[in-house]
């Protein structure tokens, strides 16, 4: 009975010993992940061209660019020729899996094209450090990310006693938010999300639309995209997030992708993929008029609401 128990005790602390080691390379792995991410070139060595996000006029132009993820031989972009000039507002539609989200990140430089160039006012944007190049994008994507922090740092998205008060506020107040902050027990300082302060205060989805929007109008970038942030909005709550959106980053230039063609009215341009190609490119009445690709989908949707 004593030898038995004692390699009983064995076995299971052997067992426990393995199980450690297990979950210790499975967490090595993540870290290596992390690790991996860390270490990407992030164009330090590239010479920050001053005065980038001061650029009187800022310019687009994707020549050929062609874009297919690493080991994969199948085209996710092909070909893509396109001219973005300053204060261009620019909707892109089509399918899922058309290539819409592919080509904002393109040009945002998440990702790096597999071939043909971007140039921003005639250099290619990779000559650009990362981090002046990022300064000119203001992002709203389809999920609003809200985090356990004040609500002027959720705006602002800089630790508390950095950001400019009366900015946030000015934000807040063109979303129509301010009302709500300022009823808040701390006003700007008020937690968000119960994750730390039970307290802290939650955002209803149109709520969290609106503090979106005031990120936007706080960082003040020159260009303005928008990946579908209205998804969960109804069509006439869209409508309005559009047309404010529109009146309040007046002479910016804005790019969105949008399922619903209703929303691309007040567009000055429409790119519409299919397949990795820009198949229509026009406005919204000339695409009608057309009666291609664009004009099939805007009916089919349009005989919902009629």
């Amino acid at each position: 009975m004593l030898y038995i128990t004692a390699l009983r005790a064995f076995v299971i602390s052997l067992n426990g010993i393995l199980d450690d080691v297990s979950f210790c390379y499975q967490q090595n792995a993540l870290v290596n992940h992390h690790r991996a991410f860390m270490e990407l070139d992030n164009n330090k060595d590239v010479e920050v061209r001053a005065g980038l996000v001061n650029m009187p006029d800022i310019c687009f132009e994707l020549i050929n660019v062609g874009f297919r993820y690493p080991g994969s031989d199948k085209y996710v972009l092909k070909d893509i020729s396109l001219k973005i000039n300053n204060g261009d507002v620019i909707a892109i539609v089509g399918l899922n899996g058309a290539g819409k989200s592919t080509l904002i990140k393109l040009l945002t430089r998440l990702y790096e094209p597999s071939e043909g160039e971007i140039l921003l006012n005639g250099t290619n944007i990779l000559e650009f450090g990362k981090q002046e190049y990022y300064e000119l994008f203001s992002i709203i994507f389809q999920d609003i990310n809200l985090f356990a922090f004040s609500v002027g740092e959720n705006v602002s998205m800089r630790s508390k006693g950095e950001y400019d008060k009366a900015r946030v506020k000015k934000a807040l107040s063109n979303c129509g938010l301010w009302q709500k902050i300022e009823g808040l027990s701390d006003g700007l300082d008020t937690l968000m999300l119960k994750t730390i302060e039970p307290g802290g205060v939650d955002f209803s989805g149109g709520e969290a639309q609106k503090l979106a929007m005031a990120r936007s109008l706080y960082k003040n970038a020159p260009i303005v995209i928008l990946d579908e942030p209205t998804a969960a909005l109804d069509p006439v709550s869209e409508e309005k997030f559009y047309s404010q959106f529109r009146k309040l980053s007046d002479k910016k230039t804005i790019l969105f992708i949008s399922h619903r063609l209703s929303s691309t009215k007040f567009c000055d341009r429409i790119l519409f993929l299919e397949e990795g190609r820009i198949v229509e490119d026009g406005t919204h009445k000339e695409l009608i008029a057309a009666g291609k690709k664009y004009c099939e989908l805007y009916q089919t949707q349009s005989q919902y609401y009629k």
